[in-house]
Parts: structure tokens; C-alpha cells; sequence
């Protein structure tokens, strides 16, 4: 079997398991570690020395988020099923018990546990700008 068969397989018994949550917020927290990895200057590292803790990936997937949806980041994020940081701690460690991530030993979903408020930390940053979609909640 190949390794996107694999990954299809896994993906597909994921989100009969977990209804909670598109499979495009799947795909896009593990685009984050990525990009979280590569924000760290991992790269070069074996990939099992490639650790990314739980604050850091949310830290990465904030980032990441804002930059590839910008003002409709929040709208995106809630489409998914994704609406506290403790959703992204779901995810990961479905994937993680799925063996499409890996996690160290002191790795635990209570790391992703009331990380940031998803709506100040994608909204805040474009309502002194003014550059909010009308039909989205404005935060005081």
C-alpha cells in the first residue's frame, strides 16, 4: 500500500471516529506543524528530533491561520468545526493516535487547553484596521 493510500485510510477512519471536525482542518494542522517546524528552524533535524510543543504549535497555527486567510480566518476556522485552541489539541492527538503525527512521551492534549480566545487572536489584529467582514462577530 502506498503511503497516500495509507494516509487516506487513516484519515477516512479519523473522521468516522471524530465527526466533529472537517477533514480540511485536519489537513490544515498538519500544514501548521510544518509550518511551525520550519518557523523553528527544524528542518535539518531527523524527524524525530523535529519536537514541536503544544503552545508553540498553537503559536504556529495562529500565525499560519492569519496568513493564509486573513479577515476570514475566524469564519474558515468555525466552518471546520474549529473553535478554541483545545479543538486543535483533538485534532492533533487524533492524528497523533492515527501515527500521522508523532508525539513525545510528555506530550499531552491538555497542552492545547485554553491556549488563546480564537476570536482575539483572529479578529483583534484587523479591527484597528477596520478590515473586518460585516456579517462577522465584532469583539469589544
Amino acid at each position: 500500500m502506498s503511503p497516500e493510500q495509507d494516509y487516506l485510510e487513516a484519515m477516512e477512519a479519523i473522521l468516522k471516529e471524530d465527526t466533529r471536525y472537517a477533514a480540511d482542518a485536519y489537513d490544515f494542522v498538519r500544514e501548521a506543524v510544518t509550518f511551525t517546524v520550519r518557523r523553528l528552524d527544524l528542518g535539518d533535524l531527523p524527524p524525530g528530533r523535529r519536537h514541536v510543543r503544544g503552545p508553540q504549535l498553537l503559536e504556529g497555527f495562529r500565525d499560519f491561520a492569519l496568513e493564509e486567510f486573513g479577515p476570514l480566518t475566524l469564519e474558515v476556522l468555525h466552518e471546520w468545526g474549529l473553535r478554541q485552541t483545545d479543538d486543535v489539541g483533538h485534532i492533533v492527538f487524533n492524528l497523533v493516535r492515527h501515527g500521522l503525527l508523532g508525539a513525545s512521551k510528555e506530550d499531552r492534549q491538555e497542552d492545547f487547553a485554553n491556549g488563546y480566545s480564537f476570536e482575539q487572536a483572529f479578529l483583534q489584529p484587523f479591527v484597528e484596521l477596520g478590515d473586518l467582514p460585516d456579517d462577522l462577530p465584532k469583539i469589544a
